[in-house]
């Protein structure tokens, strides 16, 4: 009985050096771009054409530096297949056929409705490879048509929801 008390908590101090085992390696994400939806009746402008860029960009950015996701990066084939391709938003499953490609686990994508040049809204999803199931969808509307209430606008929703919890 002695025995059991003094060797309890050294087997317990023991247990405690063991390794942890180590996380599972978050989902491998490739991201497939924003596009422009402009109900307006105003003509698209190059302005609006580089802020789409620029989201890409944040996007990359943004979700590199986090441990939510791994990023995956377009190879030059499937870049140009993706450009070749319909728009997303519209291409009936081709999101998942590009993310297979690049080797990910989930393909992203996003829109900015533009309905006039006071009322925009950003909208990201995130759908499954293998599944198809749509994983995540949401949006926010800003006011403004400028490069700053586009780019708050997606901090704002990978902040406060897609990267929420891995940040």
């Amino acid at each position: 009985m002695l025995f059991c008390r003094l060797m309890a908590p050294l087997l317990f101090a023991g247990l405690l050096c063991l390794p942890i085992a180590s996380q599972a390696a978050p989902p491998r994400l490739v991201f497939l771009g924003f596009d422009l939806i402009n109900t307006s009746l105003e003509p698209t402008s190059s302005a609006e054409k580089a802020r789409l860029m620029q989201l890409d960009a944040l996007f990359k950015q943004q979700v590199a530096a986090s441990p939510a996701y791994d990023l995956v990066a377009l190879s030059q084939a499937v870049q140009a297949d993706l450009d070749a391709a319909n728009e997303i938003r519209n291409c009936n499953g081709c999101e998942r056929d590009f993310a297979v490609k690049a080797g990910a686990d989930l393909a992203a994508w996003g829109t900015v409705q533009k309905v006039s040049n006071l009322i925009l809204n950003i909208n990201l999803y995130v759908e499954d490879a293998a599944s198809g199931r749509m994983i995540f969808v949401k949006s926010v509307d800003i006011r403004g048509n400028t490069d700053e209430s586009w780019q708050h606008g997606l901090r704002y929703l990978l902040r406060n929801y897609l990267l929420k919890d891995g940040t």
